[in-house]
Protein backbone atom coordinates (compact mmCIF):
# COMPACT_ATOMS: atom_id res chain seq x y z
CA UNK A 1 0.00 0.00 0.00
CA UNK A 2 1.32 3.33 -0.84
CA UNK A 3 2.24 5.74 2.01
CA UNK A 4 0.07 8.76 2.25
CA UNK A 5 2.38 11.76 1.84
CA UNK A 6 1.88 14.77 4.61
CA UNK A 7 4.06 17.10 2.88
CA UNK A 8 0.95 18.32 0.84
CA UNK A 9 -1.67 20.02 2.55
CA UNK A 10 -4.00 18.41 5.38
CA UNK A 11 -7.77 18.59 5.21
CA UNK A 12 -10.86 17.05 7.19
CA UNK A 13 -14.52 16.39 5.50
CA UNK A 14 -17.47 17.01 7.26
CA UNK A 15 -21.09 16.74 6.84
CA UNK A 16 -24.50 18.10 8.25
CA UNK A 17 -27.04 16.08 7.33
CA UNK A 18 -25.72 15.46 4.20
CA UNK A 19 -24.42 19.04 3.62
CA UNK A 20 -20.90 18.38 2.79
CA UNK A 21 -17.95 20.34 3.40
CA UNK A 22 -14.46 20.22 3.21
CA UNK A 23 -12.48 22.15 6.23
CA UNK A 24 -9.05 23.39 6.04
CA UNK A 25 -7.23 24.77 9.01
CA UNK A 26 -4.96 27.77 8.35
CA UNK A 27 -3.78 28.76 11.53
CA UNK A 28 -0.29 29.09 11.34
CA UNK A 29 0.16 28.63 7.76
CA UNK A 30 -0.52 30.25 4.41
CA UNK A 31 -3.03 27.73 2.57
CA UNK A 32 -2.14 29.54 -0.93
CA UNK A 33 -5.77 29.02 -2.10
CA UNK A 34 -7.36 30.20 -5.52
CA UNK A 35 -10.47 30.13 -7.20
CA UNK A 36 -8.69 27.87 -9.23
CA UNK A 37 -7.86 25.66 -6.85
CA UNK A 38 -10.86 26.09 -4.60
CA UNK A 39 -13.06 24.57 -7.82
CA UNK A 40 -10.87 21.61 -8.34
CA UNK A 41 -11.25 20.65 -5.09
CA UNK A 42 -14.97 21.04 -5.40
CA UNK A 43 -15.02 18.67 -8.09
CA UNK A 44 -16.69 15.19 -6.91
CA UNK A 45 -14.51 13.53 -9.70
CA UNK A 46 -11.18 14.63 -9.59
CA UNK A 47 -11.22 16.22 -6.38
CA UNK A 48 -12.49 15.62 -2.82
CA UNK A 49 -16.33 17.59 -3.69
CA UNK A 50 -17.68 19.54 -1.19
CA UNK A 51 -20.65 22.29 -1.23
CA UNK A 52 -19.07 24.47 0.61
CA UNK A 53 -15.05 24.96 1.67
CA UNK A 54 -14.53 26.28 5.03
CA UNK A 55 -10.99 27.55 5.97
CA UNK A 56 -10.26 27.76 9.71
CA UNK A 57 -7.95 31.23 10.83
CA UNK A 58 -6.90 33.19 13.85
CA UNK A 59 -9.67 35.09 15.28
CA UNK A 60 -10.92 37.55 17.47
CA UNK A 61 -12.86 34.89 19.81
CA UNK A 62 -11.76 30.98 19.47
CA UNK A 63 -11.39 31.07 15.25
CA UNK A 64 -12.43 33.11 12.40
CA UNK A 65 -14.29 30.87 9.93
CA UNK A 66 -14.10 32.12 6.03
CA UNK A 67 -16.49 29.99 3.39
CA UNK A 68 -16.27 29.54 -0.27
CA UNK A 69 -18.63 28.03 -2.63
CA UNK A 70 -18.13 25.36 -4.99
CA UNK A 71 -17.60 28.04 -7.79
CA UNK A 72 -14.83 29.63 -6.11
CA UNK A 73 -17.10 32.39 -4.76
CA UNK A 74 -17.41 33.60 -1.28
CA UNK A 75 -20.14 33.31 1.28
CA UNK A 76 -20.51 34.94 4.45
CA UNK A 77 -22.24 32.54 6.10
CA UNK A 78 -22.56 28.80 6.11
CA UNK A 79 -24.60 27.72 9.26
CA UNK A 80 -23.81 23.59 8.54
CA UNK A 81 -20.08 24.18 8.41
CA UNK A 82 -19.97 26.67 11.04
CA UNK A 83 -21.73 23.96 13.63
CA UNK A 84 -19.26 20.89 12.28
CA UNK A 85 -16.02 23.06 12.57
CA UNK A 86 -17.53 24.38 16.34
CA UNK A 87 -17.70 20.80 17.17
CA UNK A 88 -14.51 19.97 16.62
CA UNK A 89 -12.93 23.08 18.20
CA UNK A 90 -15.02 22.14 21.15
CA UNK A 91 -13.08 18.55 21.45
CA UNK A 92 -9.93 19.87 20.40
CA UNK A 93 -10.30 22.59 22.73
CA UNK A 94 -12.79 20.68 25.43
CA UNK A 95 -14.85 23.70 25.69
CA UNK A 96 -18.87 23.64 25.83
CA UNK A 97 -18.97 27.45 24.61
CA UNK A 98 -17.23 29.10 21.56
CA UNK A 99 -17.17 32.38 19.75
CA UNK A 100 -16.54 31.98 16.34
CA UNK A 101 -15.81 35.69 13.74
CA UNK A 102 -16.94 35.13 10.42
CA UNK A 103 -17.87 37.80 7.36
CA UNK A 104 -21.56 37.81 9.22
CA UNK A 105 -19.99 38.83 12.56
CA UNK A 106 -19.22 36.96 15.94
CA UNK A 107 -21.48 33.76 15.92
CA UNK A 108 -21.60 31.67 19.48
CA UNK A 109 -21.37 28.23 19.30
CA UNK A 110 -22.74 25.60 22.23
CA UNK A 111 -22.69 22.09 23.08
CA UNK A 112 -26.22 21.38 23.10
CA UNK A 113 -25.57 17.20 24.95
CA UNK A 114 -26.76 14.17 23.14
CA UNK A 115 -23.45 14.78 20.29
CA UNK A 116 -25.81 17.57 18.47
CA UNK A 117 -24.30 20.88 18.78
CA UNK A 118 -25.90 24.74 18.06
CA UNK A 119 -25.40 28.34 16.97
CA UNK A 120 -26.91 31.67 17.17
CA UNK A 121 -26.73 32.76 13.67
CA UNK A 122 -27.59 36.04 14.57
CA UNK A 123 -30.71 38.47 14.00
CA UNK A 124 -32.42 38.27 10.29
CA UNK A 125 -31.83 40.84 7.84
CA UNK A 126 -35.43 41.67 7.18
CA UNK A 127 -34.57 45.28 5.23
CA UNK A 128 -34.11 45.72 1.58
CA UNK A 129 -30.70 47.20 1.74
CA UNK A 130 -29.33 44.52 4.25
CA UNK A 131 -30.44 41.48 2.14
CA UNK A 132 -29.49 42.85 -0.65
CA UNK A 133 -32.58 43.52 -2.67
CA UNK A 134 -32.09 45.68 -6.01
CA UNK A 135 -34.50 48.43 -5.10
CA UNK A 136 -36.76 49.16 -1.72
CA UNK A 137 -39.62 47.01 -1.47
CA UNK A 138 -41.43 44.53 1.05
CA UNK A 139 -39.23 41.74 1.62
CA UNK A 140 -42.74 39.41 3.35
CA UNK A 141 -43.69 39.35 -0.33
CA UNK A 142 -41.41 40.16 -2.85
CA UNK A 143 -42.86 41.10 -7.09
CA UNK A 144 -42.31 37.52 -7.89
CA UNK A 145 -44.92 35.15 -9.45
CA UNK A 146 -45.58 32.90 -6.27
CA UNK A 147 -44.76 36.08 -3.62
CA UNK A 148 -41.62 34.66 -2.03
CA UNK A 149 -40.34 36.23 1.26
CA UNK A 150 -36.76 37.68 0.92
CA UNK A 151 -34.33 36.95 4.38
CA UNK A 152 -30.57 37.66 4.75
CA UNK A 153 -28.83 35.40 7.43
CA UNK A 154 -25.30 36.88 6.28
CA UNK A 155 -26.11 35.33 2.85
CA UNK A 156 -29.45 36.48 0.95
CA UNK A 157 -32.41 33.89 0.68
CA UNK A 158 -35.92 33.54 -1.45
CA UNK A 159 -38.09 31.83 0.22
CA UNK A 160 -41.15 30.01 -1.45
CA UNK A 161 -44.29 28.97 0.32
CA UNK A 162 -45.41 25.73 -1.85
CA UNK A 163 -48.56 23.03 -1.62
CA UNK A 164 -45.77 20.50 -1.72
CA UNK A 165 -41.97 20.69 -2.00
CA UNK A 166 -41.26 17.57 -3.13
CA UNK A 167 -43.42 18.31 -6.38
CA UNK A 168 -40.94 20.76 -7.52
CA UNK A 169 -38.68 20.61 -9.97
CA UNK A 170 -35.70 22.11 -7.92
CA UNK A 171 -32.91 21.91 -9.99
CA UNK A 172 -34.86 23.71 -12.87
CA UNK A 173 -36.78 25.95 -9.93
CA UNK A 174 -33.55 27.15 -8.19
CA UNK A 175 -31.29 28.31 -11.16
CA UNK A 176 -33.97 30.76 -12.33
CA UNK A 177 -34.73 32.52 -8.91
CA UNK A 178 -30.78 32.27 -8.06
CA UNK A 179 -29.98 34.59 -10.51
CA UNK A 180 -33.34 37.00 -10.84
CA UNK A 181 -32.37 40.38 -11.48
CA UNK A 182 -34.06 41.97 -7.48
CA UNK A 183 -30.93 40.13 -6.36
CA UNK A 184 -27.59 41.98 -7.25
CA UNK A 185 -25.42 39.00 -5.20
CA UNK A 186 -27.53 36.30 -6.25
CA UNK A 187 -29.29 34.20 -3.86
CA UNK A 188 -29.73 30.80 -2.09
CA UNK A 189 -33.88 29.32 -2.82
CA UNK A 190 -35.97 27.93 -0.68
CA UNK A 191 -39.19 25.72 -1.72
CA UNK A 192 -41.26 25.21 1.62
CA UNK A 193 -44.28 23.76 2.92
CA UNK A 194 -45.53 24.10 6.25
CA UNK A 195 -46.84 20.86 7.74
CA UNK A 196 -48.01 22.43 11.40
CA UNK A 197 -47.32 25.46 13.70
CA UNK A 198 -43.82 24.09 14.39
CA UNK A 199 -42.61 22.00 11.25
CA UNK A 200 -41.63 22.55 8.45
CA UNK A 201 -40.40 20.61 5.08
CA UNK A 202 -38.41 22.44 3.13
CA UNK A 203 -36.12 21.83 -0.28
CA UNK A 204 -33.04 23.91 -0.92
CA UNK A 205 -30.50 25.26 -3.92
CA UNK A 206 -27.77 26.62 -2.89
CA UNK A 207 -26.26 29.98 -5.10
CA UNK A 208 -22.57 28.50 -6.68
CA UNK A 209 -23.72 25.12 -5.57
CA UNK A 210 -26.99 23.79 -6.74
CA UNK A 211 -29.25 21.62 -5.16
CA UNK A 212 -28.08 20.15 -1.17
CA UNK A 213 -28.82 17.95 1.12
CA UNK A 214 -29.35 20.94 3.68
CA UNK A 215 -28.65 24.14 4.57
CA UNK A 216 -28.20 25.59 8.15
CA UNK A 217 -28.88 29.44 6.82
CA UNK A 218 -31.65 28.65 4.99
CA UNK A 219 -33.06 26.45 7.37
CA UNK A 220 -32.60 29.54 9.37
CA UNK A 221 -34.07 32.06 6.67
CA UNK A 222 -37.26 29.94 6.29
CA UNK A 223 -38.19 29.80 9.96
CA UNK A 224 -37.96 33.37 9.94
CA UNK A 225 -39.96 33.96 7.02
CA UNK A 226 -42.96 31.53 8.36
CA UNK A 227 -42.44 33.36 11.55
CA UNK A 228 -42.97 36.57 9.85
CA UNK A 229 -46.00 35.32 7.45
CA UNK A 230 -47.63 34.07 10.69
CA UNK A 231 -47.62 30.36 9.11
CA UNK A 232 -45.53 29.20 12.53
CA UNK A 233 -44.10 29.96 15.65
CA UNK A 234 -40.63 30.63 16.08
CA UNK A 235 -39.62 27.24 17.39
CA UNK A 236 -39.64 25.31 14.40
CA UNK A 237 -38.58 21.30 13.41
CA UNK A 238 -37.53 21.74 9.44
CA UNK A 239 -37.43 18.41 7.60
CA UNK A 240 -34.83 18.84 4.84
CA UNK A 241 -33.71 15.96 2.24
CA UNK A 242 -30.43 14.91 4.44
CA UNK A 243 -32.74 15.36 7.56
CA UNK A 244 -33.81 17.26 10.40
CA UNK A 245 -32.60 20.50 11.55
CA UNK A 246 -34.30 22.67 14.94
CA UNK A 247 -34.49 26.60 14.35
CA UNK A 248 -35.42 28.60 17.36
CA UNK A 249 -35.49 32.87 16.70
CA UNK A 250 -34.90 33.97 20.15
CA UNK A 251 -34.45 37.73 21.24
CA UNK A 252 -30.77 36.83 20.92
CA UNK A 253 -30.48 35.69 17.21
CA UNK A 254 -31.29 32.62 15.14
CA UNK A 255 -30.48 29.59 16.88
CA UNK A 256 -29.68 26.08 14.71
CA UNK A 257 -29.17 22.39 16.68
CA UNK A 258 -28.70 19.79 14.71
CA UNK A 259 -26.26 16.55 14.25
CA UNK A 260 -22.56 16.85 12.47
CA UNK A 261 -20.26 14.19 11.23
CA UNK A 262 -16.35 14.23 10.49
CA UNK A 263 -16.18 11.43 8.06
CA UNK A 264 -12.77 11.32 7.17
CA UNK A 265 -8.96 13.21 7.28
CA UNK A 266 -6.90 13.51 4.47
CA UNK A 267 -4.12 15.70 2.76
CA UNK A 268 -4.14 17.37 -0.99
CA UNK A 269 -0.81 15.92 -2.35
CA UNK A 270 1.84 18.28 -3.48
CA UNK A 271 0.95 17.16 -7.24
CA UNK A 272 -2.58 17.63 -7.04
CA UNK A 273 -2.25 21.36 -5.32
CA UNK A 274 0.62 22.36 -7.92
CA UNK A 275 -1.49 21.45 -10.69
CA UNK A 276 -4.21 23.70 -9.86
CA UNK A 277 -1.78 27.13 -9.18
Amino acid sequence: MDQVDHTGLPFFKMHGLGNDFVVLDGRGRDLGLTPALIMAIADRHRGIGFDQLAVISQGMGDAHLTFYNADGSTSAACGNATRCIARHLMDESGKARLELSTARGALVAVDAGGGLTSVNMGQPQLDWAEIPLAEAMDTLELPIEGGPVATGMGNPHCTFFVADAEAVPLAQFGPRYEHHPLYPERTNVQVATVIGPDHIRMRVWERGVGVTLASGSSSCATAVAAARRGLTGRAVRVDLDGGTIHVDWREDGVWMTGETAHVASGVFTPAFLAAQR
